[in-house]
C-alpha cells in the first residue's frame, strides 16, 4: 500500500512539474527501503524558518547548478515561480549576475556559492547571513544549498542524468552561467 501511494505520488510530482522522476521509480521498485530512507529528504528539502522564500531559493538554485545540467536546475526554477520567486532574480542567479540580484539575493547567492566552491569568503558571507537572519538563517540556507546538490548527484549516481537542457524562466531561456569566469 505504501509503495502503491508512493508511486502515485512521484507519477502527479511528474505531470505538474514536467519531470523524469525515473531514478526514484527504480529506487522505489529495486529497493523500497531505500526508496523510503531517502523520500523524507524531499520534505527537508523544503525547510524555512528564517530567510525570505526567495532566499531560501537562490541557495537552491546555486547547489542545483553546481550538480546538473539543466533538468533539476529546471526544477527548481519552477518551484521558486510557483512559490512566488520574482522572475527577475531567478534570471540573476542563473547569469550569476549579482549587480541585477535584490540585496537579499545577492547574500543568499554569495553564501551558497562560497560554500559550494568552498571559497576562503564563505566565513565572511556566513557572518553576514548570520547577522541578517541569524543562526537559523545559515541553517536554512545551508540546507537549502546541501540538499538542493543531492536529488541531481542520486540522479547521476542511479544513471539517469543523462539530458542536458536549457533552463527557461517562464517560458524564457536564459542563459546560465555554471561558475564564474
Amino acid at each position: 500500500m505504501r509503495s502503491w501511494i508512493a508511486r502515485r505520488t512521484l507519477r502527479a510530482f511528474a505531470r505538474r512539474y514536467g519531470y523524469d522522476v525515473s531514478y526514484l521509480e527504480v529506487m522505489l521498485n529495486c529497493s523500497p527501503s531505500a526508496f523510503f530512507k531517502f523520500a523524507p529528504l524531499m520534505k527537508a528539502a523544503a525547510h524555512r524558518e528564517a530567510v525570505p522564500i526567495n532566499a531560501s531559493f537562490t541557495a537552491k538554485i546555486v547547489g542545483a547548478l553546481a550538480e546538473d545540467c539543466g533538468p533539476c536546475t529546471q526544477l527548481v526554477v519552477d518551484m521558486a515561480l510557483e512559490a512566488g520567486t520574482a522572475k527577475d532574480q531567478i534570471e540573476a542567479v542563473l547569469r550569476r549576475d549579482p549587480r541585477a540580484m535584490s540585496d537579499t539575493t545577492r547574500l543568499a547567492f554569495r553564501f551558497a556559492d562560497a560554500v559550494a566552491r568552498r571559497s576562503i569568503d564563505d566565513e565572511e558571507f556566513r557572518d553576514a547571513v548570520r547577522a541578517q537572519w541569524g543562526e537559523k538563517g545559515v541553517i536554512d540556507l545551508t540546507l537549502a544549498l546541501q540538499l538542493g546538490r543531492i536529488f541531481p548527484m542520486v540522479k547521476a549516481g542511479l544513471g539517469y542524468a543523462k539530458e542536458c537542457r536549457r533552463v527557461t524562466v517562464d517560458g524564457h531561456n536564459v542563459d546560465v552561467v555554471k561558475q564564474a569566469a
